[in-house]
């Protein structure tokens, strides 16, 4: 994962400050761009070609929701930036996948980079995919790698079936809409993990093996993974909250700060589901060490039964010429009979003080 990170910064090497190049790893495919337009009363849908052919056939009056699948389309990226006069540093960010979490104010508009988390369909495999937005008046663009980890569904439903505000309400409050749709995934990331943790702990008690540590150290670094992409969420929300810019409406930050609370128990989950999983490393090392006491005990049971015996045959084995009960006909049975009350007597003496 670290090496995975170091190779997407290691892309740019070399080049000048702003120059746009996707360092993802979704191979470059057909983009595909659809198009929301609605008011109170209606709503549109359609697809769209290219991002002019989208902003010549949206209307001023309505609140129009541009959403692009394809962020390693370097075409479709400098059609962007020549539309909203993106500076070249901030077009450089939204194709830069390591980028940190990050909001822009930029006077007409303002643009907000965070990341999307999805499963992969084995539900093994944690996905991340950066989400762009530009928010100005009446227009909110979201730029996608790719269309695998749209959370967004539940917002196109909502506009659709005009339920809840969402149409009632200008081009922040769809932005937000967005945001708390990422954000509320994250607590089904969370569920999938924290399940993962809990049956990892009882695998560890159980059956403590190398293959646990293995899912132990996967899961550490799916955790680490987290933490480094959702943290710096909580200051960009609390940079659209405290933000005095004119497209944010004051109606809209009480809803910013419900997805900021939102992003404070993400981020106390995850911290918790980190010190659970260092924990299991304790749990690991308790339950090695129980199971070797265990086995070091029945060895020296056996050991300690076998003492008085071993003594007893190695007493009857000196060669000794005059010992009187060579002689003896009952001699070998008396003795195999004293060997088994002997160690009778010492499981018993054992049980009883719970050795056993």
């Amino acid at each position: 994962m670290l090496k995975n990170l170091i190779n997407r910064h290691s892309r740019k090497v070399g080049l000048d400050s702003g120059t746009p190049l996707y360092t993802g790893d979704v191979p470059k495919k057909e983009v595909s761009i659809s198009l929301i337009e609605y008011s109170q009363l209606n709503v549109e849908e359609r697809q769209v070609s290219s991002i002019s052919e989208a902003m010549n056939t949206c209307s001023e009056n309505n609140i129009t929701w541009i959403n692009i699948d394809g962020l390693s389309n370097g075409k479709i990226m400098e059609d962007v930036g020549s539309i909203f006069k993106l500076h070249p540093l901030y077009l450089e960010d939204m194709l830069n996948t390591a980028q940190r979490p990050k909001f822009e104010d930029c006077g007409n508009y303002f643009f907000v980079i965070l990341k999307m988390l999805y499963y992969a369909t084995n539900k093994q495999d944690l996905n991340i995919e950066q989400v762009s937005l530009i928010v100005g008046e009446n227009i909110v663009i979201s730029i996608q790698e790719d269309k695998i980890g749209d959370v967004f569904d539940s917002v196109r439903e909502r506009i659709r079936h005009n339920k809840g505000r969402i149409r009632k309400m200008k081009s922040d409050y769809l932005a937000y809409s967005l945001i708390d749709a990422i954000v509320d995934n994250y607590f089904v990331i969370l569920e999938e993990l924290g399940e993962k943790v809990e049956n990892l702990e009882t695998l560890i008690i159980k059956v403590p093996g190398p293959k646990v540590v293995e899912k132990m150290h996967y899961l550490k670094q799916k955790i680490i993974f987290l933490r480094k992409s959702i943290w710096p969420l909580r200051e960009v929300i609390g940079m659209l909250i405290r933000e005095e810019n004119m497209l944010i409406q004051a109606n809209t930050k009480i809803y910013l700060r419900d997805v900021y609370e939102h992003t404070i128990q993400v981020i106390e989950i995850i911290e918790t589901c980190r010190d659970m999983v260092s924990g299991l490393l304790d749990i690991y090392l308790s339950s090695i060490s129980n199971k070797l006491n265990e086995i070091m005990k029945v060895l020296t049971m056996i050991s300690t039964i076998f003492i008085p015996l071993s003594f007893i045959a190695s007493f009857y084995g000196m060669n000794f010429k005059f010992m009187p009960e060579l002689d003896w006909k009952l001699g070998y049975p008396l003795v195999i009979l004293v060997m088994l009350l002997i160690s009778g007597t010492m499981l018993i003496f054992f049980k009883r003080k719970r050795w056993l």
